[in-house]
């Protein structure tokens, strides 16, 4: 045995070790990680509002303070309004729910010929197994909820107290990376940084400014269908479904349209039309539009970036894949190098034809033949049978010489 091998083998199984070892601990942290991310966009979305306050004068730390106090406050606000009037509404459904069994029962008694008794399928309905089953699972599922609520709030903080961190900090943060990298690494760290704060402001405008025209054009509508709550609910649906990726849209308009049932069930039907049209609108012009212009990405790009990010890191990924990309598009952007476009055609999706070889002088050619045959048609017709039918010279004459005949002067 060579002497080496005893050692390459001992190398080559500590690195399996490590491999393995490191792969654990990355899935194990793999949660820790993801809320460091979204600390870290959210840091970069505030950084131009605690830079403003840090350049009059205030420390960083009061100014990153004040922004997740004003964000606090605005959150407990808004869904301190929206549990008082849900709990309403509930409360509201809960009174009218016999009156809408009878009416139901009604309807179908008079349409159908039975004979159904509210009273009837009320006992039915507590007497049932499926009943008794929801109920047993549902009292095992409240811990589970409320271990899932814990998790949430847990994550929450987490989550804020990192942001705070990286915002608070943010010099010595940016110092402490540059100190470890020569000059010219360092002005393209301090570059990047710059395009990321950049770049997420942008897609938290663009997302903010989408969040008030949905506000407001469902604030139009559930105003003229006279909903109760209407402001709090165009809140709602503008908040929820720009800044939920994915099935935020769905949550939006859940609650408006049973709001609107209590009201009338048909107001329920117009809410869902107008979500769905207006969800359309947005997707196709108003959020191409908007995203490309603050975030100055392809539309094309920023739905595939979402989608990708979705299936890498599920709603958090869909959240900070735009920003994401984004960045790193403007990044290295500068270190690609670019040429003037020659004025070739078909760069501008024209092609290059041949001289009349176009469609339009070839449709002509076609209809010159077409006229040229039919004018020509009738008289040779006409001069053909003359010909044909008596063998004088006139029909002759237009026959070619045969070889070695003609005049004598020719022959001559």
């Amino acid at each position: 045995m060579p002497r080496w091998l005893p050692r390459a083998m001992v190398l080559a199984l500590a690195l399996i070790a490590v491999f393995q070892l490191g792969s654990w601990a990355f899935h194990q942290l793999t949660g820790l990680l993801i809320n460091i991310l979204i600390a870290f966009f959210l840091a970069l979305a505030i950084e131009p509002a605690v830079s403003w306050m840090a350049s009059r004068g205030m420390r960083r730390g009061l100014g990153t303070g004040l922004v997740f106090l004003a964000v606090m406050i605005f959150s407990a606000g808004f869904v301190t309004l929206l549990g008082s009037m849900l709990a309403g509404q509930i409360i509201t459904m809960v009174e009218g729910f016999p009156g809408y069994i009878d009416s139901v029962i009604n309807w179908i008694n008079t349409h159908f010929k039975t004979e159904l008794r509210r009273v009837d399928i009320q006992e039915g309905v507590l007497r049932s197994d499926w009943l008794r089953n929801y109920v047993q699972n549902s009292a095992t599922g409240v811990l589970d909820v409320s271990a899932q609520v814990l998790g949430g709030l847990f994550q929450l903080l987490t989550i804020t107290l990192f942001a705070f961190y990286f915002a608070a900090d943010g010099p010595r943060l940016r110092r402490a990376l540059c100190s470890v990298l020569p000059p010219a690494r360092q002005a393209e760290v301090l570059r990047a940084w710059e395009i990321a704060v950049n770049k997420t402001g942008g897609y938290l405008y663009s997302r903010g400014l989408m969040a008030l025209i949905s506000g407001v054009a469902h604030f139009i509508l559930l105003e003229f269908l006279d909903v109760p709550y209407a402001p709090v609910l165009a809140a709602w649906v503008g908040l929820v479904s720009q800044f939920i990726p994915t099935i935020g849209t769905y949550l939006a308009g859940a609650l408006p349209m049973l709001i609107a049932f209590t009201v009338d069930p048909w107001y329920a039907l117009w809410v869902l039309i107008f979500v769905v049209i207006y969800q359309q609108f947005e997707n196709y012009v108003l959020q191409p539009k908007l995203t490309s212009k603050t975030v100055d990405i392809h539309p094309a790009v920023a739905f595939g970036s979402v989608v990708a990010g979705t299936a890498l890191l599920g709603a958090v990924g869909a959240l900070i894949a735009i920003p994401a990309i984004a960045t790193l598009q403007a990044f290295l952007g500068a270190y690609v190098k670019r040429y003037d476009v020659t004025d070739d055609p078909r760069v501008q999706g024209h092609r290059r034809q041949a001289p009349g070889t176009g469609l339009v002088t070839r449709a002509r050619r076609v209809w010159g033949r077409l006229r040229a045959a039919e004018s020509g048609a009738p008289g040779s017709g006409a001069d053909c049978p003359s010909g044909a039918s008596d063998g004088s010279g006139a029909g002759a004459s237009s026959e070619p010489d045969e070889p070695g005949e003609g005049s004598a002067d020719e022959r001559s």
